[in-house]
């Protein structure tokens, strides 16, 4: 698992993401900020995993995460909310709380890759 698709709105924190991961050995592959462009990236571009914001602009990414569901393909919230969104499957998800650490998110890394 070395391919990674970021799905965050904010600029900033989608850089740090990809900086983090790098350093983790990971390659971001694709980053989608808002709902169309990730749905778009989720169903037609090629990636071992996802990491999505549970809000993007105000709108869930839970429509992301179903079609992710629907093609087998493993992901991780990343969230300041505290917790996965309404209607997901929180309790087989590792769920980074933002901020977060290098060390959080190589631990939510392995996880993923376990589940």
């Amino acid at each position: 698992m070395k391919d990674i698709f970021i799905v965050e709105d904010d600029a900033l924190i989608a850089m740090l993401l990809e900086d983090m991961l790098s350093d983790l050995g990971y390659r971001v592959c694709a980053s989608a900020p808002d709902l169309e462009r990730a749905l778009a990236t989720a169903r037609d571009m090629e990636f071992d995993a996802a990491i999505l914001d549970v809000s993007l602009a105000g709108r869930s990414s839970l429509p992301v995460a179903k079609l992710l569901d629907d093609r087998g393909k493993p992901y991780l919230y990343a969230t300041g909310y505290g917790s996965a969104p309404e209607g997901s499957r929180p309790s087989t998800l590792p769920v980074l709380r933002k901020p977060f650490q290098l060390n959080e998110l190589e631990q939510a890394m392995k996880q993923l890759s376990e589940s």
